[in-house]
Order: C-alpha cells, then sequence, then structure tokens
C-alpha cells in the first residue's frame, strides 16, 4: 500500500499545490488565520496537554491562566495543576461507580433478607432493627455459605436492563412510566423468586433463566405452580401502584433535595485554597445527595405496599424460603390471598401493624452502608486533590 500524500506536501509549507514560493504576494502558511482553516485541535486526552503551534509545555504545578477557559475548552473545577485536572475529570465517574456498586452488589444481601421477611408470615421476629437483622445474616451465612446472601443478583440485573430499555422506548410515545411497569412485571416476579428461594433446596439457575420464566409466566407454560398462582391480571394494578408513586414521591423528594442543597451552597463561598475541593463537591455530591434521599424516603413510605405486593407475586410458586427466625432451617410459602384487599386484610388481622413492616431492619442497614461509601468516597477525593492543588 502506497502513502496517500501529495506530492507537493512539505510540513506546513504545503497549500495544495506545488511548494511555497516567495514573492510580493506571498503569504506565509502557518499564520493563524490560515492555519484555523486545516489544523483542528485533537480531542482533549486526559494527562496531554494539546499543544499548537508555537505554544510551550507548562511546568508541571502551573496553573490556569486568569483568563480561564477558551471557546473549545471546558472549564476546569478548581485551580490545581495536572493532577487535579485529571482527578477533576474522573472524579463524576469515580463517585458514581461507587455509589451504584453499593446499591446494586455490596447492599444485595440486605435486599435478599428484607424480602425474605416480608413473605415470611411464618416469622416471629419481625426484624425491625438492623441488629437482628446483622445476627440472622451471620446464622445464614454460617450455614449455607456467602452464596446464600448473593442469589438472584444476576436476574435482579436482568429485570433493571429489561426495565431502562423498556423505559426508553416507551418514553419515546409517552412520560407514563406504568406501562414500564406492567412489561417487567413478570420478569420481576421472576427474579423475585430466585432472590427468596432458599440456598438449600435450590439448583444452580442459569443467567436466563430469569428471562425464560417470566416468558413462561406470560404464556402459561414452563414450571407448573400451584393452583394458589395469582393471574398476572391480579398482580397488575398492585404492581403499577407501586411503581408509579415510588417514581412520584422519589421524583419529588429529589428536586427538593437538590433545590436546598444548591441554594445552600450559593450562599457559602469557598476560600482560595478550598476552591478545587469544594468547586468538585459541588458538582457532583449533590445529584449523588439528592438521588439517595430520594430512594429512601420511596422505599421507607412504600414499605407496607412492597411487603404486599412481595407476598401476592410470590403465592402459589411452590417457593422454599429460610426460616428467618432460626436461620437454619427451611418453610414452605403456603398463602390463600385472594388479591390485594384481602392480603392486607390477613397480614392486620393475624400480624398486625407491624407485620407490614417485616425486614424493615434491613432497609436501615442497606442506607447505612450506602451513606458510609458516599462519606467514604468524599473524603478520598478531598484529600487526593488537597494534596496534588
Amino acid at each position: 500500500m502506497h502513502p496517500r500524500r501529495p506530492e507537493g506536501f512539505d510540513g506546513l509549507g504545503y497549500r495544495g499545490g506545488g511548494r511555497e514560493e516567495s514573492g510580493p504576494g506571498a503569504r506565509p502558511f502557518g499564520s493563524a488565520s490560515e492555519l484555523g482553516h486545516w489544523v483542528t485541535s485533537p480531542p482533549d486526552i486526559p494527562g496531554s496537554r494539546n499543544l499548537h503551534w508555537g505554544e510551550k509545555t507548562p511546568p508541571y504545578g502551573a496553573g490556569t491562566p486568569v483568563g480561564g477557559a477558551g471557546l473549545n475548552e471546558e472549564p476546569n473545577l478548581g485551580a490545581g495543576g495536572p493532577g487535579a485536572d485529571q482527578l477533576n475529570r474522573f472524579a463524576g465517574f469515580g463517585i458514581g461507580l461507587a455509589s451504584l456498586f453499593t446499591e446494586n452488589v455490596l447492599a444485595h444481601p440486605c435486599i435478599v433478607l428484607r424480602r425474605q421477611c416480608q413473605v415470611n408470615y411464618h416469622a416471629r421476629n419481625y426484624h425491625l432493627t438492623p441488629f437482628t437483622i446483622v445476627n440472622i445474616m451471620y446464622s445464614i451465612n454460617k450455614t449455607q455459605g456467602p452464596r446464600a446472601l448473593w442469589k438472584g443478583m444476576g436476574s435482579t440485573f436482568i429485570v433493571q436492563g429489561i426495565t431502562l430499555g423498556t423505559e426508553g422506548i416507551i418514553s419515546e410515545f409517552t412520560p407514563l412510566p406504568s406501562l414500564t411497569h406492567v412489561v417487567a412485571m413478570p420478569f420481576y416476579s421472576a427474579s423475585l423468586i430466585e432472590t427468596v428461594q432458599s440456598e438449600i433446596i435450590r439448583d444452580n439457575p442459569g443467567i436466563l433463566d430469569c428471562v425464560k420464566e417470566g416468558i413462561g409466566r406470560v404464556v402459561g407454560m414452563g414450571v407448573p405452580h400451584s393452583k394458589r398462582l395469582l393471574p398476572l391480571m391480579v398482580l397488575t394494578f398492585p404492581t403499577v401502584l407501586h411503581g408509579v408513586l415510588h417514581y412520584v414521591i422519589s421524583s419529588i423528594i429529589q428536586k427538593l433535595v437538590l433545590f436546598v442543597l444548591k441554594r445552600g451552597n450559593s450562599h457559602n463561598l469557598p476560600t482560595e485554597s478550598s476552591t478545587s475541593i469544594q468547586s468538585m463537591l459541588d458538582a457532583y455530591f449533590p445529584e449523588l445527595i439528592a438521588s439517595f434521599a430520594a430512594s429512601l424516603c420511596a422505599d421507607v413510605m412504600l414499605y407496607p405496599l412492597e411487603t404486599v405486593l412481595h407476598r401476592l407475586h410470590i403465592q402459589g410458586t411452590r417457593t422454599i424460603i429460610d426460616n428467618t427466625d432460626l436461620g437454619y432451617e427451611v418453610l414452605p410459602i403456603n398463602t390463600q390471598y385472594e388479591g390485594m384487599r384481602d392480603c392486607i386484610n390477613t397480614i392486620k388481622r393475624e400480624e398486625g401493624m407491624l407485620g407490614f413492616y417485616k425486614g424493615f431492619g434491613a432497609v436501615v442497614v442497606q442506607y447505612t452502608l450506602h451513606v458510609a461509601v458516599l462519606q467514604l468516597t468524599k473524603v478520598i477525593y478531598s484529600t487526593l486533590l488537597q494534596n496534588v492543588s
């Protein structure tokens, strides 16, 4: 393969024809006005200086000029050196990744115990505090191994992917989230069974078993269920009600918290020494704190409805769960609810009002872990920026 280079190419002296000729009307091609038509800025690669013709590499640690960013440059969050510039560039990715990891991986054992307690109508210990939840987690981990606390995590990711994909398609036609929950409902039911099924009698499920069982639930095929299995039409109303209320509550709380945080930050002017650190924190953490507060408030307010929803989904599926009172036995689920109203009345009559809050201590542990990770991430980034600024 031959290089495709014009005959008259000679570095910056190339003008599309022959070599540059001197004369009365000749202009050097290296002028800024003419270079602008031919030379473009390369992408802003982290760690590179993107030097142009005639510029020199600034010494390490030199700050940004007072004039600020140019037209094609992103403004710096602070006035640190190149190390601070790179940290600011990757701060959003790192902080968001830590929050995502905590919410979906680190807190998954809390979700497993929370759901098992919600559907366990036999339980005498309601686990309303985090202390009893931690104790039962230790007992289950000791008797069944660590896999018992992370079961169903793959199906949880699949349901989230189906929900996000469906939401992206449906949002093109309507902003209402109700249709999204209807589409994801059978897969959510299959994922719920995987997370509460005891590891003692549970086979090793495949990654796509959640999808297969969800489709089988829709078409009426697949794993045989008992006659107490509620049809999907009965589950549609409580599922959509919970999803819509969660969306509305979380949206309101998120906007309210974000408004309060931004209003508070506007009154607190940082000093010169803390400009880089405070700019980074003000850029990324308000969104995370608002999202955290919104999810917490929605989960707490809708916890009784979630308990009813999970019991309706699990009924008739021949699921065997762990004994949340002891941690080393199994119990069958043999409920006979006729619908949402009957489930509410039965729980109120047989288990009391606190029966709607079984496993609430797992919520406390879950969001305590989330707060700890967010605070740790904040301290790490603040320390790193202080060292490089």
